[in-house]
């Protein structure tokens, strides 16, 4: 492998896959977003993901989108990679709403495989080619066959590994084998796209983490991050067994933005918690374990 891009954890090590704040009124609040990529960027996060799946792209209206990137930008442009969640299962769409973000300055493009369509992978491929072409912005493929209900597989990811724009990979099938093959035959960056994974993923060679949970712990993941790049693992691994609860709280009890914006109003960083439906805000039952889980760490909130 060659370092030909080694300048590119310009797109950041500690990357959060934002929540989109809305009103109680269910309409984007752009102040509040903008203030919650100010502190995510005060705690330590190199990057950030806008309008990503926990960003609950899905129902946003382009508009939105497109104004979520522009109020980010302004607001941490110059001091962290903003990284637009420009994928769609329509190329057609994808390519125009990546030229529009690349209008507003962004630094990069997370594109999701294509869902529901379920396209061969000579039809996965042609999609990410068509959007890498479109711009000059870095790609991020982002393989989570949870979601999209296919993968991307080795070869594919080798064989689009060829394409200049084409940079990284945001992983969350946690397949170690084929990603191993995949860094030992490309310069592809790998991201874990799986919380609890990050420190098995970076030792493994990945670069960094786009996470959820970072929201509400933001600090301490920087602290997980630069302890593996300084090959510190008892550090490391003190911390990973510290986040364990948190990450569970987060990501198994409920819909991972559900549970960070329920979260974060918990922690006076958002006014409320109110997410788009098909989403809902959790019930009683599921608020108390979540709380649960958090008081294992040490965060123990009255509501």
């Amino acid at each position: 492998m060659s370092d030909s891009r080694a300048n590119v954890p310009a797109l950041g090590t500690l990357l959060t896959a934002m929540v989109t704040p809305f009103t109680k009124d269910g309409e984007v609040d752009y102040k509040q977003a903008a203030e919650l990529a100010v502190k995510l960027v005060d705690d330590g996060c190199d990057g950030l993901v806008v309008t990503g799946t926990t960003g609950e792209t899905s129902t946003l209206t382009d508009e939105e989108n497109l104004g979520m990137f522009r109020a980010v930008k302004e607001a941490v442009g110059g001091r962290a990679a903003i990284i637009a969640g420009t994928g769609t299962n329509d190329t057609a769409h994808s390519v125009h709403l990546s030229q529009e973000a690349a209008k507003l300055g962004v630094d990069g493009l997370l594109i999701v495989t294509p869902y529901y369509n379920k396209p061969s992978q000579a039809g996965v491929r042609a999609h990410f080619e068509a959007i890498a072409s479109a711009t000059e912005l870095p790609v991020m493929l982002y393989d989570i066959p949870g979601r999209s209900s296919i993968q991307i597989t080795p070869e594919t990811m080798i064989g689009l590994a060829s394409h200049p724009n084409i940079v990284a990979v945001k992983d969350a099938k946690a397949d170690f084998a084929a990603a191993t093959r995949v860094m030992a035959e490309t310069d592809l960056l790998f991201y874990s796209g799986d919380d609890g994974l990050t420190l098995q993923w970076m030792a493994m060679g990945a670069v960094g983490l786009i996470g959820v949970t970072t929201h509400v712990v933001t600090r301490r993941f920087r602290e997980l991050i630069d302890a593996i790049n300084s090959n510190d693992l008892g550090t490391a691994r003190k911390i990973n067994f510290e986040l364990e609860p948190v990450i569970r709280a987060t990501m198994t009890r409920v819909q991972g933005a559900v549970a960070a914006k329920q979260i974060l109003k918990w922690q006076g960083v958002l006014p409320n918690s109110v997410v788009r439906l098909p989403l809902v805000e959790p019930d009683a039952a599921e608020i108390a374990i979540i709380r649960e889980d958090l008081a294992e760490a040490g965060m123990d909130f009255t509501v």
